[in-house]
């Protein structure tokens, strides 16, 4: 099926009066957190796949597993507390905040255990290739050698934590490992209970021979008695706890925004516990401890038969073992992107003036392109002024010391560093203080809305008067991330796009007023409304017989409005792809109601993060890319940009992915209307098979000016 082509009339059996539906009042919708771990599932089966390669599958292992730490800290913590707080009010799929509580444990429970069985097939397989994890009693005869290197090494780290009258139940930080020992007191017969935590600082795999480890808490169980001299060990068995560590600050009474945020985080630490992680062999009297002092219920309690935390596998998954890893990719460099001479860097500003330009990451180098837009920025005389957003970005972001290059030479530089960018609150606290000591403008965000937009705007002088150069993006400015997740930027001078892009950073960094844009949409001053329109307008060009059709690239659709106006558009029988990695509440297929929808979520390689919307709009086709998923949060509670992307060729390539993606049987889920996410393969109809990301990778090896 091709992606953006015209549909026929409404499909049989469609009904529909006007604009109002004939269907249950009830929408059809999904659980916003049970899709999550839908999603999850489809990254558990990429570990599962026998055809990836043996470390990526251990790489999506520990993805797996990060995945579920931040579910936990964030989407469960944040049910608990609504609760807690005696909240009955119901989300749109009719649960309440206790029955999604049970659905999301009867939903976790099946994929943690497949999760262990999957490590333990693949530690399995890699022990065949020579990559060992082994345990303390296959290498008796390293044991002296360990025993000496915990003395060393180990040893001095370690401080065992007792529990008894004298002594009240440790802290115990989020998500740390910890043993549970229980010894006895030969002379008295006195058993105590003591906590030992796996130090986070020491690697978590020891390298115990070539390519061989063992686990860091394994050789501190094995030499517990220099722990506790004296006393006899009677067990010890592995936990770990995850607390809340969503930031809830009161923003309207902040007077300081920088040191609300530096306080919360410290408040962080000692979050509610919300899951409580144990070996399947430890005991009930040692579990009813651990839950009595970490004040959690049963419920919050997971019993693991294999290893837990298993993020550490991300320790071994970039080994330098060829047969065991994907062939490497190295980005391109897009062809009006490519110096002539490879002495002299490329005139992007020269480049852009020739008519706009689309970078496709990370299948095209961020370095080559985004990056070397603003550092050309920095260094070029004629530029006067750099504004920037940043939500996230890479630790040692060369984007930040660019600008503050640009701040030093007397530029003006404005960035709005979202302190409030979840994990990243600290790094983005630094940077801050950073581009300030160079004379930046810094804003850390607005009162109530986080800054979510990918933009940059770089004013030049050019002859008598000025140009404004802009990028809008669907990615952060993080030239890490911009490796493995799949993003779309437009670098462009269009005039209506510069005077957008510098209205919403007046309304930024100022007191503007500004709601309405000429071309871009920005959150949260009509995105929704402006999506709706869009989607009621393909209803109307399908009423008089001009074929509607509608594709969407997202990472999530959750909004209510704009998945009731999607059901209103199927009914009226608009051809309609929702291609959705993520979070999906909109229900497919379904009689009457969406049978003209079909949803598709691509997994993989790389992290689909770019967001595409396509309306066939009559034939006056329209392309737009941005910041925003289809979430109330981000089209409520967060500053996002959409732009249209005019230019025939660019236009073209947005085409040509939304069509690879479309046509994907190797990559690809398809969600039917059972609510159920099934392999596209299994019911291919392309014989030569299309793997999304071989396709880009190939696509920009064809169009490239050279290598990154």
């Amino acid at each position: 099926m091709t992606a953006v082509r015209p549909s026929g009339g409404p499909s049989a059996g469609t009904q529909r009066t006007g604009r109002r539906e004939r269907h249950a009042p009830a929408m059809p919708y999904t659980n916003r957190e049970l899709s999550w771990l839908d999603f999850n599932a489809r990254v558990l089966h990429e570990a599962i796949d026998e055809r990836n390669p043996l470390l990526e599958r251990a790489r999506f292992l520990a993805i797996f597993a990060s995945n579920l730490d931040e579910f936990f800290q964030v989407r469960v913590a944040g049910v608990k507390q609504q609760m807690a707080a005696g909240g009955a009010q119901r989300t749109p799929d009719g649960l309440s905040p206790a029955e999604t509580l049970r659905a999301i444990r009867a939903k976790v429970l099946p994929m943690v255990a497949q999760h262990s069985e999957t490590w333990a097939q693949v530690r399995r397989e890699l022990a065949g290739h020579g990559i060992r994890i082994v345990g303390w009693s296959e290498r008796p005869e390293r044991h002296l050698e360990l025993r000496q290197r915990f003395i060393d090494e180990i040893f001095p780290v370690l401080t065992p934590l007792a529990v008894d009258p004298g002594h009240p139940f440790p802290y115990i930080s989020n998500l740390s490992l910890s043993l549970a020992v229980t010894v006895r007191n030969p002379e008295t017969g006195e058993r105590g209970f003591a906590r030992i935590k796996v130090p986070p600082v020491l690697p978590r795999l020891l390298e115990v021979g070539v390519r061989t480890y063992m686990l860091l808490e394994q050789v501190i169980a094995e030499n517990l008695d220099i722990l506790f001299p004296g006393m006899e060990i009677l067990e010890h068995h592995l936990f770990r706890v995850t607390r809340n560590a969503d930031l809830a600050i009161e923003e309207d009474e902040a007077d300081d925004l920088l040191l609300a945020i530096e306080e919360e985080l410290r408040r962080r630490r000692f979050g509610e516990v919300v899951r409580l992680e144990v070996e399947r062999s430890m005991p009930p009297e040692t579990r009813a401890i651990l839950e009595r002092g970490l004040q959690c219920s049963p419920e919050d309690v997971y019993d693991l038969a294999g290893t837990l935390d298993l993020t550490a596998l991300f320790e071994i998954a970039d080994l330098d073992v060829p047969s065991l890893q994907l062939p490497p990719w190295n980005p391109v460099t897009p062809a009006r992107l490519t110096p002539t001479d490879p002495d002299e860097p490329v005139d992007v500003f020269a480049a852009i003036r020739e008519g706009d330009i689309l970078v496709h990451h990370p299948y095209e180098s961020f370095a080559r392109t985004v990056q070397r837009f603003v550092e050309q920025a920095a260094s070029d005389p004629d530029v006067l002024a750099i504004k920037q957003t940043l939500y996230r970005t890479s630790g040692d972001s060369p984007i930040v010391q660019a600008l503050i290059r640009a701040a030093e030479q007397g530029k003006q530089v404005v960035v709005l560093v979202e302190l409030k960018a979840r994990f990243d609150e600290e790094a983005n606290i630094g940077w801050a203080r950073a581009l300030e000591q160079a004379g930046a403008h810094v804003v850390y965000g607005l009162v109530g809305l986080k800054t979510h937009s990918k933009t940059m705007l770089v004013v030049r002088r050019e002859g008598r008067g000025l140009r404004r150069y802009v990028h809008i993006g669907t990615g952060n400015y993080n030239t890490k991330t911009a490796r493995i997740y799949v993003d779309l930027g437009l670098l462009t001078c269009r005039s209506e796009l510069g005077a957008d892009v510098t209205d919403l950073f007046n309304f930024l960094t100022g007191l503007s007023r500004q709601r309405s844009f000429r071309r871009i949409l920005v959150a949260p001053f009509g995105l929704r409304e402006g999506v709706v329109a869009r989607i009621e307008r393909e209803i109307e060009h399908q009423a008089a017989g001009r074929g509607g059709r509608i594709v969407m690239k997202l990472n999530a659709i959750v909004d209510p409005a704009v998945i009731r106006a999607l059901y209103r558009a199927s009914q009226a029988g608009v051809q309609v792809d929702l291609l959705v990695r993520g979070i999906c509440s909109l229900r497919p297929g379904l009689p009457g109601v969406s049978e003209t929808i079909r949803v598709r979520s691509v997994v993989g390689r790389f992290l689909e993060h770019s967001r595409i919307f396509y309306f066939r709009n009559g034939g006056e086709e329209e392309f737009s890319i941005g910041s925003a998923d289809m979430m109330e949060r981000n089209l409520d509670r967060r500053v996002e940009a959409v732009t249209p992307v005019d230019d025939p060729v660019l236009r073209e390539r947005l085409r040509d992915v939304l069509d690879v993606m479309l046509r994907d049987d190797r990559r690809a889920w398809d969600l039917g209307a059972d609510g159920v996410w099934r392999r596209a393969e299994a019911v291919t109809t392309d014989p030569a098979g299309v793997d999304t990301f071989e396709t880009m990778m190939a696509r920009a090896l064809e169009t490239a000016g050279g290598p990154a």
